[in-house]
């Protein structure tokens, strides 16, 4: 296992469709989904839940994507459409952070979608001490309500990522970073 720190200065994204198997076993994603739900949860209200996408529900939400991207893009050609279906199957394994947010007197929505996405970076982080690649992204279907019923979304919920593990076919580059002198003022 990487260091902690090594870990985190290094890592990289990579696109699903540079991504192959084997994805995580069981056991290594009961510990990533473990470390996801190990986060900053003011009043304990877990404000997100997890979906896994393996084997057939890839193509099962492929087939969703599809359908909904054609009746919504009547102009789509096939190739666009076939796109949409593959979308899930280009990695090994797929992970949805849904964001559920309740009403409460002392935590606001805004902190229970933040603590969706420190978990979505800490299921990012776990994959990666693994062995893995990730690419946290949303795409259209993260934001259309009739994708997030077909997928079980309750009214209160949405989608916060899917993050997209696998193993890399090639060298990841890393991309320019921003100086800090140009992200950090001191007050």
């Amino acid at each position: 296992m990487p260091d902690a720190l090594e870990l985190l200065k290094t890592r990289r994204s990579l696109k699903p469709m540079e991504m192959t198997g084997p994805g995580p076993s069981a056991a290594e994603l009961d510990t990533i989904l473990t470390i996801g739900s190990r986060v900053p949860d003011h009043g304990k209200l877990s404000p997100w839940r997890f979906i896994v996408f393996e084997g057939d529900g890839r193509t099962r939400a492929g087939e969703i994507f599809a359908k909904l991207f054609a009746q919504k893009n009547p102009q789509a050609t096939p190739d666009q459409i076939e796109k949409e279906r593959t979308r899930f199957s280009q990695a090994p394994l797929v992970i949805a952070v849904v964001s559920k947010t309740i009403e409460h007197f002392k935590v606001p929505a805004w902190e229970q979608e933040l603590s969706a996405g420190a978990s979505a970076m800490n299921i990012v982080h776990a994959a990666t001490a693994l062995g893995y690649v990730c690419d946290w992204v949303t795409g259209w279907m993260a934001f259309d309500r009739d994708a997030m019923d077909a997928l079980g979304l309750a009214p209160n919920e949405k989608i916060a990522g899917f993050i997209h593990i696998g193993k890399p076919t090639k060298t990841i580059e890393d991309r320019p970073r921003p100086p800090l002198g140009e992200i950090v003022t001191r007050f």
